[in-house]
């Protein structure tokens, strides 16, 4: 009875629209690993939006970048991810804790995974592009930043989804630029690590907020049969 309001990571008038995009997004992410499987070159949105083979920014942007960069890296992405773990604890919001360490996980795992399998290549066959696990990260951190603001702030559904997409926008094209920038990826490649981190996100959210319903069940069943 302790807080329905704090209960779910995803708010419950979040599951449709958001399970929406995640479906959308899950299909982007389809119809560019097709196009592009097997490749080594940029296609044409990639030539249309820069040329991304080569870096692209100087001083002092490229100390943004790099800075950026950094924080999709393993030192920086634990560093973060170390962060919001905290500041989720602060607020005692053990579930989107546990969301911050597992999205981040899912996400690197599946973009890592969708790397293998599509084969795409900048710079040589060693160097698998895509999708961009940097920018889907970054993505999947401020997505989890965005559904616990929009838990504290009880925003409804119109004003919730907008904070939740309108943040994975921002983390998004600030990480895909710098991978970008940096010559480490193709535009689509961005795109692609984007849509991978509104894809699995949603989905991992849900799934948290199952275990730790049912571990509640569980919890309270077997309070009630203890003997007095």
């Amino acid at each position: 009875m302790t807080g329905r309001r704090t209960s779910a990571v995803l708010p419950p008038s979040l599951r449709a629209p958001l399970g929406l995009v995640a479906a959308l997004a899950a299909l982007v992410v389809s119809v560019i690993g097709a196009l592009y499987a097997g490749h080594g070159l940029p296609g044409r949105v990639d030539r249309w939006i820069v040329a991304p083979t080569a870096d692209s920014v100087g001083p002092p942007w490229r100390r943004v970048a790099l800075a950026l960069d950094f924080l999709g890296e393993p030192v920086g992405s634990v560093l973060l991810v170390t962060v919001v773990v905290a500041g989720c604890l602060l607020l005692r919001r053990p579930r989107a804790a546990v969301l911050a360490v597992a999205g981040a996980v899912v996400v690197v795992g599946t973009a890592t995974l969708l790397k293998h399998l599509v084969g795409r290549t900048i710079h040589g066959a060693d160097n698998l592009s895509y999708p961009s696990g940097h920018t889907a990260f970054f993505t999947a951190l401020a997505l989890v930043v965005a559904l616990l603001a929009t838990d504290r702030l009880g925003l409804g559904r119109t004003a919730g989804t907008s904070l939740v997409l309108g943040a994975a926008l921002l983390a998004g094209a600030a990480m895909g630029w710098a991978e970008v920038a940096l010559g480490a990826h193709y535009p689509t490649d961005a795109l692609g690590g984007w849509c991978t981190a509104l894809a699995v996100v949603p989905a991992t959210a849900w799934l948290v907020d199952r275990a730790a319903d049912r571990l509640a069940v569980r919890t309270a069943g077997a309070g009630r049969r203890e003997p007095r």
